[in-house]
């Protein structure tokens, strides 16, 4: 699923037009991301929770040439789904949904 159908589904069940529902798709994740830039966490109850993690820097290896490889310290997002996602995709698997 897209950005623009989830602005479709939105606009459909909401009685809005595709502009309206994707400007607020586009508000709700630039909202998130805006968070995680300043090192928030956002929790979302039912869904999940979204986070950032920082990576110390380390050494790894080129796979190719097994040299050395400096890999710098970096900032990532990480998200964690709440028991009733897993739940819930658990549950529309053993259904059949695809």
């Amino acid at each position: 699923m897209t950005k623009t159908d989830l602005a479709a589904k939105i606009a459909a069940q909401h009685n809005l037009t595709k502009k309206d529902a994707a400007g607020i798709v586009e508000t709700v994740l630039g909202t998130i991301s805006d968070g995680l830039k300043a090192g928030d966490r956002i929790a979302l109850k039912g869904f999940g929770k979204f986070a950032t993690k920082d990576k110390k820097a380390r050494t790894g290896r080129n796979p190719l040439t097994g040299a050395a490889v400096e890999i710098a310290a970096t900032r990532v997002a990480k998200f964690t789904p709440t028991k009733e996602l897993k739940a819930s995709v658990a549950s529309a698997v053993g259904a059949g949904v695809p």
